[in-house]
């Protein structure tokens, strides 16, 4: 009997043959997206020193949310990312979005961090 892989060892996988051709810097740091099916989190990384510049995720206490794991949930963090972003003085990210398909929560992250001023 053959079993197919893992989803996630398969999304590690191709995370990783992304991330062979990102790097964020200190003046354009990463913009890092992890999903689970309950929560989304989002990161602003700087991979040269190795640190977190900045976060969101549906698990803020200043989020008030309904559902965490939606459409809707992924835009208000777009919008708190790039609101966090901006206050560091970060304008222009580079985009990792962890090896998920560009679609539903992810691309609805990206599309708000995107109207709330960020670039990419």
């Amino acid at each position: 009997m053959i079993t197919k892989p893992d989803k996630n060892v398969v999304r590690k996988k191709r995370h990783m043959r992304v991330r062979k051709k990102l790097f964020g810097t200190e003046q354009r740091p990463r913009l890092n997206v992890y999903r689970s099916n309950k929560h989304i989190y989002a990161q602003l990384i700087d991979d040269t020193k190795g640190l977190t510049l900045a976060s969101a995720s549906t698990k803020d206490k200043e989020l008030t949310l309904e559902a965490s794991g939606n459409v809707e949930a992924a835009k208000q963090i777009g919008e708190l990312i790039a609101k966090r972003a901006q206050d560091k003085g970060f304008k222009s990210v580079v985009f990792d979005r962890g090896g998920y398909l560009y679609h539903g929560r992810v691309k609805a992250l990206a599309d708000a961090a995107r109207d709330a001023g960020l670039e990419f």
